[in-house]
């Protein structure tokens, strides 16, 4: 079915209005919106996250690749209701409250979206109480937090105590990272999972899932 590889490739290039014409020719050949999603876009998406983590490609590129992505499910959007594709799962993702940084939290989103969950971005500077009244509101499977200063990590940890207060922590697995985080100061707060980067994390949330 070359016409999904096609599109996988195309995806990975960046070429969203050619993407989005190979989305459409699929659909002319009765490719399920399912397939076209998952073996198509998805795929290429998922094969540039592997070549970002090696560093054979950089920031833009996933940019440009993830502008593609979106360009073949807006095509594909009418048709994965009707077949009624469900996202593999739901993240609720923010900057933890006095942090501004946005950069590597976007990355995250495109790489979650990427391998097919639904991401609800509370933005940056997001404090505890809005965190859990996104649980309550959305009903996820994980809560990403990150921080980008050594002042803002406690944030976090006052996320998940909030979490715990609010009786839902068991309801939600917990994701963190940024640039001063560590695996250690992850289990010190009582995170589920912790990423060095916006690739990785895509696993790790599959793998929280699982």
């Amino acid at each position: 079915m070359s016409v999904l590889s096609d599109i996988a490739e195309l995806v990975q290039k960046g070429k969203a209005q050619e993407v989005a014409d190979l989305v459409n020719q699929a659909l002319a050949e009765n490719i399920s919106a399912q397939q076209i999603l998952d073996e198509g876009l998805l795929k290429g998406m998922g094969e540039l996250g592997v070549r970002f983590k090696n560093n054979e490609v950089f920031v833009p590129e996933v940019l440009i690749a993830a502008r593609a992505l979106n360009k073949g499910t807006e095509v594909l959007k009418a048709k994965l209701v009707e077949e009624d594709v469900k996202p593999i799962g739901r993240v609720v993702l923010g900057t933890v409250a006095g942090d501004l940084h946005d950069i590597g939290k976007n990355l995250v989103k495109l790489m979650l979206e990427g391998a097919g969950f639904e991401v609800i971005d509370l933005g940056t500077d997001v404090p505890a109480d809005k965190i859990v009244a996104a649980v309550g509101e959305y009903n996820p499977d994980i809560v990403a937090l990150s921080a980008l200063l050594t002042t803002t990590m406690a944030a976090q940890g006052d996320a998940i105590k909030a979490l715990v207060d609010a009786g839902v922590r068991d309801k939600v697995k917990v994701m963190v990272g940024g640039a001063p985080i560590t695996d250690a100061f992850a289990k010190e707060i009582g995170a589920d999972a912790y990423t060095e980067d916006a690739s990785a994390a895509a696993e790790a949330a599959k793998a929280l899932i699982a």
